[in-house]
């Protein structure tokens, strides 16, 4: 396990090396200047709010870097947001790209470098490996505990006249670096840092057995779900210097889902934020008990508990889902990629028993 330093560390099992502490997001601007000297910075509005683009943003201009900023993130980004990012930096011409806010930015960020070095669309880059030529370098920068996407080297990104969800991977995508300061995670509101999180700890347990696992990713899940399950209890409790273990598990999940996969709790709840406009960690976290006990994994009534201890729902009908929604939703979900990697395989009977009890 690593601890808080002010030097590059790299973890045992993930491709990223990290700058791991409280603060060390002002140390990234000489190691931006190494890797270029044009940066586009991807963010979002919240992030801007909140003040952490702008400090950043002239931080690496006070040390001469030329810089361009997207600032139009959305969540759950789609195909229009992407090539509105690659307009502006097909404009600017970067060498580098560095994104800072949650998974959406540092999604938006990845895909913007597929088609601006690759050419083509999103839909080109759906599945593993299709970029044939070398990528810009990134840094990753997450505002949240939740996403892991920057231990990760896929870029997910929703078609936007279909609403599906790409997964668009590429060893060519993985950041040359990645800054966990917990100082940026615990800005954020209450109910984004109980999404998010949730969906880390989620990430911990559908890693550790997916059947495509390996003693790598079963390690480093093994280690992020202990860190993200306590670290969350803690953050709910108002015990904000938890951040740093559940920014750590989250990016440790991050890095073991890039060395396996995650299952049916995420295939169920991919089409529960398409349709419902659900935020993805709530469709999560409402489908993973549910789906635990469907693959026999212990620790499904703990899940419920900090569930409620964080006031996110846990159930689908408050939520606006109701019987009549749920044939649309099997139908959806049983195409999800990561249902193949469901530990138990799950027809679509069962996957309809999954969010009848949902509900």
């Amino acid at each position: 396990m690593i601890q808080p330093a002010n030097t590059v560390q790299h973890i045992p099992g993930s491709a990223v090396p990290v700058l791991f502490g409280r603060g060390v997001v002002q140390l990234v601007c000489e190691h931006v200047r190494a890797l270029g000297q044009r940066v586009i910075l991807v963010t979002d509005p919240g992030v801007e709010r909140a003040g952490h683009a702008q400090q950043l943003a002239a931080s690496l201009r006070a040390i001469g870097i030329e810089l361009a900023v997207f600032s139009n993130v959305e969540p759950n980004p789609t195909t229009a947001c992407v090539d509105a990012g690659v307009a502006q930096a097909r404009q600017f011409s970067p060498d580098v790209l560095v994104a800072i806010g949650g998974g959406s930015a540092m999604d938006v960020a990845k895909g913007i470098n597929f088609i601006l070095t690759n050419g083509g669309t999103m839909r080109d880059y759906w599945g593993v490996g299709k970029a044939t030529k070398p990528m810009l370098p990134t840094v990753l920068i997450p505002t949240t505990a939740g996403t892991g996407s920057e231990a990760q080297s896929a870029a997910l990104i929703s078609d936007a006249d279909t609403h599906t969800k790409m997964a668009c991977l590429d060893k060519k995508a993985l950041a040359r670096l990645a800054v966990l300061d917990p100082d940026l995670a615990v800005t954020a509101p209450r109910q984004v840092i109980a999404a998010v999180g949730i969906d880390a700890v989620a990430h911990a347990i559908e890693s550790g057995v997916a059947n495509n696992r390996t003693p790598v990713s079963q390690q480093l899940s093994a280690e992020a779900r202990i860190l993200c399950e306590a670290a969350f209890a803690r953050l709910m409790a108002g015990d904000l210097d938890a951040m740093s273990d559940m920014l750590l598990g989250a990016h440790l999940a991050g890095a073991a889902i890039e060395n396996s996969m995650l299952g049916a709790a995420h295939a169920c709840a991919n089409p529960l934020t398409a349709t419902f406009g659900i935020t993805h960690g709530v469709a999560v976290g409402v489908m993973l008990p549910h789906v635990m006990r469907f693959n026999q994994i212990a620790g499904a009534d703990a899940i419920d508990q900090l569930l409620q201890a964080a006031s996110l729902p846990r159930h689908l009908a408050p939520l606006g889902v109701t019987h009549d929604h749920i044939p649309a939703l099997v139908a959806a979900a049983a195409t999800q990629w990561t249902l193949r990697f469901n530990p138990r395989p799950a027809t679509r009977d069962e996957i309809a028993r999954l969010y009848t009890a949902a509900l």
